[in-house]
């Protein structure tokens, strides 16, 4: 029988900055750059009690509690955290499946004669969790994914919950339909509106009435009702690209407005590069208009790079003729993002003379990634990027402060879309 694990944070990004600001401990606080369209990242409970969630426009959080404390995100901050705590997993078994940064599943069934019962990992994982980093985390244990999901979201906060195998029908029967992976609120909706409002309902519905209503999801959907999810947990596959991006408060409408963007954003996507220890030779420039259209524009280096005025430079080369063509036309830039792709070990790439000045950028790069490491990400930046208005400028897409960093070939779920779970 197999053994289990889903290990997810409680209110990660918050109780990591909690450790450097106890002050606000048990106050109704949350994450998310200051800004006219961030949304909440993660929020104290103290906050959900008053209705504020994950995902939600931090104008929305503000009308539900005036007095709410913001934080900003510090995401390299988060990523330290959650390599830790990925390290942790994995001193207990080499299945690990990493679903974000601060979730995952582990299959402990080869592990048992090592470390004991999976409670006993479970309990131990819990416990230096909290003792090495100050953190709390909620454990489902089943023998299954769908079961231990579901379990260590019963557990929230800071709990651990085990379904046997032989209680797992009665354990899920009860909870509503919307605790179905793949069930939003239009499915929900459908399936209440058929009489099938907890899982049990859906369990026990014909699965030619699910395929009629929710085509081959529906029959998907049974099987998880009843409890069965064969899928193995698949450690990570190797990211086959990484990319950076950012949402904008006030639309650009200018050519030299995106080139400032696109150095910010290289800079940042370099950093992250070099942190890795990786390099890539594809580059791939999108630019999303206000009208929520997109263009995309790649092309190949002459060899990989980490380096941020390589990056830079090749995607402004990609943006600069399509921004100066269409910008007249449309109404503004409301997204940037690049992308590098064809990925290798940095140490892999070409061997850069001293006197290159690729070699020259990539040292004065290196040395600023140093102080931002030590004092912040906001401590230094370059000097193309400042201007008046700066930091009133971005607001939060996907990292709460209009940029975020994303690798591809993550393995992922249906209906996961906040960006911090409970």
């Amino acid at each position: 029988m197999r053994q289990i694990l889903h290990v997810d944070m409680d209110a990660f990004f918050l109780s990591v900055e909690l450790l450097e600001r106890p002050d606000l401990t048990g106050r109704s606080c949350l994450v998310a750059f200051d800004g006219g369209r961030s949304v909440v990242l993660s929020a104290s409970y103290e906050a959900r009690a008053k209705g504020i969630r994950s995902a939600m426009p931090l104008a929305r959080a503000r009308a539900l509690d005036p007095g709410v404390v913001v934080v900003e995100p510090r995401h390299e901050l988060y990523r330290e955290y959650s390599a830790r705590v990925m390290e942790v997993f994995s001193s207990y078994t080499p299945l690990v499946e990493p679903i974000s940064v601060d979730e995952a599943f582990l299959d402990v069934t080869g592990s048992v004669r090592i470390f004991g019962s999976p409670l006993a990992i479970a309990r131990d994982i819990r416990r230096r969790i909290r003792e090495e980093m100050g953190l709390t985390a909620s454990v489902g244990v089943a023998s299954s994914k769908f079961v231990a999901k579901v379990a260590s979201t019963q557990s929230k906060p800071d709990g651990l919950f085990f379904v046997p195998e032989d209680r797992a029908d009665e354990f899920l029967r009860p909870l509503p339909v919307s605790a179905l992976w793949g069930v939003g609120e239009k499915t929900r909706s459908r399936l209440v509106g058929h009489g099938m409002e907890t899982i049990g309902d859906v369990a026990d519905a014909p699965p030619a009435l699910l395929r009629r209503l929710l085509g081959e999801n529906g029959a998907k959907l049974g099987e998880l009702a009843r409890g069965h999810d064969p899928r193995p947990v698949e450690p990570r596959r190797q990211e086959k690209s990484v990319s950076a991006d950012r949402t904008f408060a006030e639309d650009l409408t200018t050519v030299e407005e995106v080139r400032a963007e696109l150095l910010d954003i290289a800079h940042r996507l370099g950093a992250r590069l070099r942190r890795q220890g990786i390099s890539g030779q594809g580059v791939s420039v999108k630019i999303r208009w206000a009208d929520f259209t997109d263009v995309q524009r790649s092309r190949q280096l002459e060899h990989p790079t980490d380096a941020s005025s390589a990056l830079f430079e090749a995607a402004f080369r990609l943006a600069e003729p399509v921004a100066a063509e269409q910008l007249p036309a449309k109404s503004g830039i409301r997204l940037l993002s690049i992308r590098v792709d064809r990925l290798a070990r940095a140490d892999a790439g070409q061997q850069f003379d001293v006197f290159d000045v690729e070699e020259q950028a990539r040292s004065a790069e290196g040395a600023m990634d140093a102080v931002r490491d030590r004092f912040g990400e906001s401590s230094i930046r370059v000097a193309g990027v400042m201007r008046a208005g700066d930091d009133e400028r971005s607001s939060g897409s996907r990292d709460g402060r209009g940029r975020a960093e994303t690798g591809a070939g993550r393995a992922g779920y249906p209906g996961q879309t906040r960006p911090d779970r409970p």
